[in-house]
């Protein structure tokens, strides 16, 4: 299924690591950036640290996730976050009270990626309380004997046919086959780590067309 729809499928890179991001983003693949606390954590630097070299680095979405688990606590941070630089958007845990957080946000006009979606059903929760993007985690969907793309596609079409802004934003992506089948079904976003972004390029017959041009180009008189 193809869905209709305006442009082409956005690259997000998942990565708090600034040396990916920036070698990313030279080859023109990053349209935006998704953290969470366990990317941050592995750089071993200070979270405002991160977030300010990533800002300087990406000319577009960047998301920061809440600590927090209780709508005042949440509220707190995502004003904060909406505060360090115009183009932060909240993460917010897709529970009870995350979804009251999405809906202030909305109405202050705070930019919302609901995260740790595994279903069609929170997902049209999170619409409904006006998410700027849903996070259905594919890969860890599929791990608990899920299909992690089905959820994408029943949200792209739910979306779709009722007319919500909210994007879908395919996270937990594992490998290029997760993006291929994201594209195809219509995913606004697919936020993908700088491994897979690699993989993409990656192709055997380019790897021998290469080397076979390169050892002709020794022949050529000079």
């Amino acid at each position: 299924m193809v869905p209709a729809g305006e442009g082409a499928m956005k690259i997000f890179i998942d990565s708090a690591d600034v040396k990916e991001i920036r070698d990313a983003a030279a080859m023109g693949l990053v349209d935006g950036v998704t953290t969470n606390p366990s990317l941050v954590a592995k750089t071993g630097r200070p979270f405002a640290d991160v977030i300010r070299d990533i800002v300087e680095i990406v000319n577009g979405p960047i998301s920061a996730e809440v600590l927090s688990t209780d709508y005042e606590g949440m509220m707190g941070e995502a004003r904060s976050l909406a505060k360090v630089h115009p183009n932060i958007v909240v993460k917010l845990p897709l529970i009870p009270e995350g979804l009251k957080a999405t809906r202030t946000c909305s109405q202050e006009g705070i930019k919302t990626n609901v995260t740790l979606c595994f279903s069609a059903t929170q997902g049209l929760l999170a619409a409904k309380a006006g998410a700027t993007y849903i996070s259905p985690f594919i890969g860890r969907i599929d791990d608990a004997a899920g299909d992690g793309m089905e959820v994408v596609e029943q949200l792209v079409a739910i979306y779709r046919g009722y007319g919500f802004e909210t994007q879908v934003l395919a996270a937990s992506i594992r490998n290029p086959t997760h993006v291929v089948r994201a594209a195809l079904m219509g995913a606004d976003v697919a936020t993908i780590p700088y491994g897979v972004l690699l993989q993409l390029a990656k192709h055997p017959l380019t790897d021998v067309g290469l080397a076979k041009f390169l050892e002709d180009a020794k022949k050529i008189p000079r």
